[in-house]
């Protein structure tokens, strides 16, 4: 089933999830790598990373279900890929970043 290419979000909501969930997330990443159906995020292990993106995932996936996302963590690097449809890929780079 192909989902619309659409957040569900209103332009407030939409700003206060950017200004208090994306940028600080945005901002820790140490790298950030291209895959042919989104992005990837590589960031060093903190205290309560894991929580903070597995928190992000659950409120994106409630309002950009097209999206799919992916938590890969070890013990020297915790990443997180965004993948969807073809067309979702400038959404990505929109609201999470694109390469650095």
């Amino acid at each position: 089933m192909d989902l619309p290419i659409v957040c569900t979000l209103t332009t407030d909501q939409l700003q206060e999830r950017r200004i208090n969930v994306l940028e600080p997330i945005r901002n820790a990443a140490i790298k950030t790598e291209e895959l042919p159906m989104g992005y990837a995020y590589t960031f060093q292990p903190q205290p309560d990373l894991l929580v903070r993106l597995a928190k992000l995932v659950d409120l994106e996936r409630g309002c950009c279900r097209f999206l799919t996302f992916a938590i890969i963590a070890n013990e020297e690097t915790i990443r997180l890929e965004i993948t969807g449809p073809p067309v979702a890929k400038m959404v990505i780079a929109d609201f999470f970043g694109d390469l650095k």
